[in-house]
C-alpha cells in the first residue's frame, strides 16, 4: 500500500456549459505568456524597444504550435495512421502530443522571419527569450499530469505519480512522474541561463545556445526513464539521439562563437536609441520652451510695474 503518491486529475477537462476548458491547453497558453513577459523584460534591459517581443511571437508562436504537432505525429505515426486508428486524430492537439524539438526548429523559423521583417538580429533575440522558453516547457510539462501521459518507470516512492487511467494501454499503478521532473529542470535551465548571461555577458546567441545545450543534458536522462510507445535506435529512443545530437550542435555553436564573434551586441534594435533620445530632445525643447515662456511673462510684468510707477510721478507733478 502506497503511504504517499501524486494524484492525477480526474479528467483533464471542465465544461463552461458547452465550452470545454483542457488543462493542456492552458498549460501552454500560460508559459506562451510567461516567455513573453520575461523575454520582453530583458528585451528592454539591453536596449530594444517594449513590444518588441510580442510582436515577433506573433509568428514564433503559431510556427512552434504546428512544427511541433508536425514531429510528434511523424515520429508516432503509428498512433493515427495504424490499422484501428483515426487519422483525424492528428488534428487534436487539444489532446496532447507536441514535439519539442519541431516546436524549436519551427518556432525559431517563425521568430527569424518577424526579426527579418523588424530588422533585429535573430541571435540578439533568441538569446532575450531563451531563459522564458525554458520556463515555458516547465510550464506546459504541467499539461501532461491533466492527460495522465508521458510517464516513467513504476516505482513506489513518496512522489511517485499515480495513473488512474487504463485507456489507450495504460495500466493504473504509481509510475515516476518524469513531466514533475522535466518541469524542475527547465526551471533550473531558466535560472542558470539567466546567472550565466549576466555573469559573463553572453551575446550573439550564445545563451540560447546554453539554454538548448542544459535542456537536451536533462532531456538525455529523462527520456531514458520514460515507458510510453517509442522508436528505438540500438537501444535508446529516438528522442534520447535527437537529444544527444542538438546538445552537440549546441555546445559546438558556444565554442565557435566565443572565438569568432566575443562579447555581447552592442545595439539590438536599430533605431530604439534613437526614438530615446528623440524622446529626450523633445521633453528638453518643451522645458526650454516653458522656461522662455516664464522670461516673457516676468519681463511683461516688470513692464507693466514701470509703467504704473511712471504713471503715478505723472500725476504728482500734475
Amino acid at each position: 500500500m502506497e503511504l504517499a503518491y501524486i494524484p492525477s486529475p480526474s479528467r483533464g477537462v471542465l465544461y463552461l456549459g458547452p465550452i470545454p476548458l483542457r488543462g493542456y491547453a492552458f498549460c501552454i497558453i500560460i508559459g506562451v505568456f510567461v516567455a513573453v513577459w520575461l523575454g520582453n523584460k530583458r528585451w528592454v534591459a539591453r536596449g530594444g524597444r517594449p513590444g518588441t517581443v510580442a510582436d515577433i511571437a506573433v509568428w514564433a508562436v503559431p510556427f512552434g504550435l504546428v512544427g511541433g504537432r508536425l514531429y510528434h505525429v511523424i515520429t508516432d505515426y503509428q498512433l493515427y495512421f495504424s490499422e484501428g486508428r483515426d487519422w483525424a486524430d492528428a488534428f487534436k492537439i487539444w489532446e496532447g502530443g507536441l514535439g519539442i524539438w519541431g516546436a524549436i526548429a519551427f518556432g525559431a523559423l517563425g521568430a527569424w522571419i518577424g526579426c527579418r521583417r523588424r530588422g533585429i538580429p535573430m541571435p540578439a533575440y533568441a538569446d532575450a527569450v531563451a531563459p522564458g522558453i525554458a520556463l515555458a516547457q516547465g510550464i506546459g510539462r504541467w499539461g501532461n499530469w491533466f492527460n495522465q501521459e508521458l510517464y516513467g518507470r513504476s516505482t513506489d516512492l513518496p512522489w511517485a505519480l499515480e495513473i488512474t487511467s487504463s485507456s489507450d494501454g495504460r495500466v493504473p499503478g504509481t509510475y515516476h512522474p518524469t513531466f514533475l521532473y522535466e518541469s524542475l529542470w527547465c526551471i533550473g535551465v531558466a535560472v542558470l541561463v539567466i546567472w550565466a548571461d549576466r555573469r559573463f555577458k553572453l551575446g550573439h546567441g550564445r545563451a540560447f545556445a546554453l539554454y538548448v545545450a542544459a535542456y537536451c543534458a536533462g532531456r538525455f536522462w529523462i527520456e531514458y526513464m520514460r515507458v510510453d510507445d517509442a522508436h528505438h535506435i540500438l537501444g535508446l529512443r529516438l528522442n534520447n539521439w535527437t537529444a544527444l545530437a542538438v546538445f552537440l550542435l549546441a555546445v559546438v555553436y558556444l565554442v565557435l562563437s566565443a572565438k569568432k564573434r566575443p562579447g555581447r551586441e552592442e545595439i539590438v534594435e536599430p533605431g530604439a536609441a534613437d526614438g530615446d533620445d528623440a524622446g529626450a530632445s523633445g521633453g528638453a525643447a518643451e522645458s526650454d520652451a516653458e522656461a522662455d515662456a516664464e522670461e516673457k511673462d516676468a519681463a511683461a510684468k516688470e513692464d507693466a510695474e514701470d509703467d504704473a510707477k511712471d504713471g503715478a510721478e505723472s500725476a504728482k507733478k500734475s
